[in-house]
C-alpha cells in the first residue's frame, strides 16, 4: 500500500469533503480517503498496482478542486 497527501487550498464547505470522498473512494484500488478540512489536505492509500497517484489527483481536479502540490510515501 502507498500513503499521497494532496495539498490544496483550505476547502470552504463540509459538502466539498463528501464530494471528494465519495468520488475518490470509486476509484478501484484506493484503500482510504481522509479529507482535512481546514488545513486543506486529502490524505489517500491506495494499492499501487491498481491505481496511481496521478488517477486520483486527476480525479480531484476534476471535481473542481485544483492540487497544489503532492507527496508520495
Amino acid at each position: 500500500m502507498m500513503k499521497v497527501t494532496f495539498k490544496m487550498e483550505p476547502l470552504t464547505c463540509p459538502s466539498c469533503i463528501k464530494k471528494i470522498e465519495n468520488a475518490v473512494m470509486k476509484i478501484q484500488g484506493v484503500e482510504s480517503v481522509d479529507v482535512l478540512f481546514h488545513a486543506g489536505k486529502v490524505k489517500v492509500v491506495y494499492n499501487e498496482e491498481l491505481v496511481s497517484a496521478l488517477k486520483v489527483e486527476e480525479t480531484i481536479v476534476r471535481l473542481g478542486y485544483p492540487v497544489l502540490s503532492t507527496k508520495v510515501a
